[in-house]
């Protein structure tokens, strides 16, 4: 008989691992995967919608709203400065690095994980996460790569106008017709499949470099995640799915965001790669005990 903790652990931990399972094995063969399409429609239309749908369907006061964007923020803010000393410290490039450690993959991963952990609530809550953090991911994360600040990547987000008109509707106290939130329900479900399936494929095909200096900054970016969630959550008060989520947030290992900007910007994206692979490997490791400690 399988003990109660380990069937919780399971149900929370074994879609999202199976999902990205299944994208790692689709990458690894012959079989054709559009990378760029699911990215697309995913951030244009899932994302958008799954933001939408949660805020919502499960509206969170305006002060809780507040709280958990405000403890995200510092959170970012820690990581930031332990991730600039560190690396500074080590000689290491800040333009290569430091987005690895400040941007965790909080959505192909933190999103579903704290759905399964803490229900319709654990996803609201995790979308202000997500949201809060996408705002700084898409100004920042491109200023760090290129070595300048551009605003036009945050102003063509579709989910950050998302984010306004859910905040909007929640102000205002209206109900939406059962069609628009059907609507957008069945869109934005189609969000974390489709962002499991492309995490998995994107480990696939990607190769790590300096595997020492890559195994170093996993533990870091988790390790410091994990410190940070913790002390965040216990300096604002926070208990239950409130802490559960900012936790598991923060702990969450580096997102793919990360390699395409490096990518596009041309900061040794090969550097980063090792970080998404070796840092996500790790991640699975260490979410079991940490979502055992924070349900």
């Amino acid at each position: 008989m399988i003990p109660p903790l380990l069937s919780d652990l399971a149900a929370v931990l074994a879609p999202s691992l199976l999902l990205t399972l299944v994208g790692f094995l689709w990458g690894r063969s012959s079989w054709h995967f559009d990378q760029e399409f699911v990215t697309r429609v995913v951030t244009n239309v899932g994302a958008p919608c799954l933001v939408f749908s949660a805020l919502t369907k499960t509206p969170l006061p305006g002060h809780e709203v507040l709280a958990m964007s405000g403890a995200t923020l510092v959170c970012l803010a820690i990581f930031a400065a332990v991730g600039s000393a560190v690396l500074a410290g080590a000689r290491l490039s800040l333009r290569t690095y430091l987005p690895s450690i400040l941007f965790p993959n909080i959505g192909n991963m933190g999103l579903p994980i704290c759905l399964f952990a803490f229900g319709e609530r654990g996803l609201t809550l995790a979308t202000v996460y997500f949201a809060a953090t996408s705002v700084i991911q898409f100004t920042a994360g491109p200023a760090i790569a290129a070595g300048r600040p551009d605003l036009r990547f945050l102003l063509r987000v579709p989910f950050i106008y998302a984010v306004a008109a859910a905040l909007a509707v929640g102000s205002a106290g209206l109900t939406m017709p059962s069609w628009v939130s059907n609507t957008v329900s069945l869109a934005g479900g189609l969000t974390i499949p489709l962002m499991l399936l492309a995490l998995g494929v994107a480990l696939a095909r990607l190769r790590a470099s300096s595997l020492p200096r890559a195994t170093a900054l996993s533990f870091l970016r988790i390790g410091l995640g994990i410190a940070t969630g913790f002390g965040v959550a216990h300096l604002f008060g926070f208990s239950g799915a409130e802490r559960g989520v900012l936790v598991i947030q923060s702990a969450m290992p580096t997102a793919v965001f990360n390699y395409l900007f490096a990518s596009l910007f041309g900061t040794e994206p090969e550097e980063v790669a090792g970080l998404v692979l070796v840092s996500t490997t790790l991640s699975y490791a260490t979410l079991p005990i940490l979502v055992a400690l924070v349900m």
